[in-house]
């Protein structure tokens, strides 16, 4: 694992590049955070609006890291929003990371969810059989395509695009060309990171094809170390004793998948 810092550093975005409509990947330097582990996390503090946890994106510049974010809330439209020019503040890395299996290998994920998976594909080996389910709800909303296809030339791979209107590659869910693919051959490993629905529905796939699973979980996180309780489902904190769960470990989780807590602490149902 990373060190982590808990003292907030100033940086400096460098350059914006837009995704979709409401998607958009702040890029800036930081030595730490260019070597993140795929599956840990930052806190990024939006200088007088609030600090959140974010997946660390890659840069194909050394010395360098990125945030993709989604315009949805008042805190990431505000990091959404940050031009060249603005600053940030960031802490961490925290959390664990993903275990680095070898073979015949599936990343399935939704919308940012794809981020840790990404930086996953920059550990895995030339010699791995790569194939990435990335979903979204129309064409519009596609984004990583072609820099998976990119970060993985040279690999037996290949990169399936899905959206639930059927406007870009196959029609459906992620989960539906999950199932379709077990039915046509096996996985050595299996990795997840998006909207939780998707994600219990990807691990019990996975378990119950004998396939070792994990996933990134996302909850809400105030402090990033342990010590608010926000984020904790179960008898569990997401944010110290993950974000990466295995498939057994979710799956005897009674909150994985069904419930979540809101900002109170309150559950809610999905």
């Amino acid at each position: 694992m990373q060190k982590s810092f808990d003292t907030p550093k100033i940086v400096t975005i460098e350059k914006v590049v837009d995704e979709t409509p409401t998607v958009r990947t702040l890029f800036f330097s930081d030595d730490t955070m260019s070597q993140v582990l795929p599956g840990q996390f930052a806190m990024v503090w939006i200088l007088g609006v609030n600090e959140i946890p974010m997946s660390v994106m890659i840069s194909q510049e050394n010395g360098k890291a990125a945030f993709t974010v989604r315009k949805h809330g008042f805190a990431t439209t505000e990091l959404f929003s940050k031009k060249v020019g603005d600053q940030i503040g960031i802490r961490g890395p925290y959390g664990n990371s993903f275990t680095i299996k070898q073979g015949k290998l599936l990343l399935v994920g939704g919308g940012t969810g794809l981020v840790p998976l990404i930086r996953l594909v920059t550990f895995l080996k030339k010699t791995d059989d790569v194939t990435i389910i990335m979903g979204a709800k129309t064409k519009s909303e596609v984004f990583f395509e072609g820099l998976a296809n990119k970060l993985l030339e040279g690999t037996l791979h290949k990169v399936i695009v899905v959206t639930e209107d059927g406007s870009y590659g196959q029609k459906g869910l992620v989960t539906d060309v999950m199932e379709n693919l077990f039915h046509e051959t096996g996985f050595d490993a299996v990795y997840t990171c998006g909207p939780e629905k998707m994600m219990h529905k990807v691990v019990q796939i996975a378990s119950s094809n004998k396939t070792h699973v994990e996933a990134s979980i996302e909850r809400m996180m105030k402090c990033g170390i342990g010590i608010c309780g926000s984020c904790c489902f179960g008898d569990v904190m997401a944010c110290k004793d993950g974000t990466v769960f295995d498939g057994s470990t979710l799956l005897s989780n009674k909150e994985f998948g069904y419930t979540h807590r809101n900002k109170s602490g309150v559950l809610d149902n999905y």
